[in-house]
Formats: C-alpha cells, structure tokens, sequence
C-alpha cells in the first residue's frame, strides 16, 4: 500500500461540524463505507488510484467517495486483490452507500452522484 494511500490527512473527508456549511445545494457526490477487511483494502487501494476518488481509513472501516459515479470493476479489482472478486462479496463488504448503487452485471456495480445518468441503467 503506498504512503498517500494509507494517510487519510491530505484527503480526509471529516470535518468538525464549525467547518460545515450547510447549503441548499446538490453535491452529486457518491461513496460506500466498507468494513475494514482484505478485500475492502483492495478495493480502496486499487480505486484510491482513479482521479476525483478520496480514500478514507478510520480503525474499523474505510470510506471511498467520488463525484459523479464510481465504476467498481470486479475483474480489475481481482487483478488487484490476486484472486476473485465478485459482486456478491463486494456486497457483503459494503457496509453502507450514498448515491444510488446499480449492478450493471456481474462484473460492475456503479454507484451514481448524479441521479439523472442513472436512469438509463434502470427499467
């Protein structure tokens, strides 16, 4: 694991609530809270990679938000991890999410920001 990848102080997405500004505003952001796990650090390593994604690790569980959408490509993941990851164990380790969650197929889960491209994915 690299060095920016482990420190969540450049990047992380806590703040105290006198820094929030609460604004009647759409944010088009996205993200999954994982508990902590092997295949969670995979999978926050690996997307930590993709521009516009901020990883965060707390002691039990780790944060991946974007903006827009976040592409979960299940053969890249495997090639990241070593071995298979599938939707399902994807799944298991997403403890929660924001935005809306579509499974695409069995080798993409795409979590949309933006609700209006989410509709071409849904009947």
């Amino acid at each position: 694991m690299s060095t920016a990848a482990r420190d969540a102080s450049q990047s992380n997405i806590f703040r105290s609530m006198k820094d929030i500004t609460f604004e009647q505003t759409i944010s088009h952001q996205c993200g999954v809270t994982m508990n902590d796990s092997v295949e969670a650090r995979a999978i926050a390593e690996f997307m930590g990679l993709k521009p516009n994604v901020t990883v965060t690790y707390q002691p039990a569980m780790i944060r991946i938000d974007g903006t827009g959408k976040l592409i979960f490509k299940m053969d890249e993941i495997s090639e990241y991890l070593g071995r298979e990851m599938t939707a399902e164990t994807f799944e298991v380790n997403s403890s929660t999410h924001y935005g809306r969650m579509v499974r695409i197929d069995d080798n993409t889960v795409i979590l949309f920001g933006n609700m209006d491209e989410m509709f071409e994915y849904i009947e």
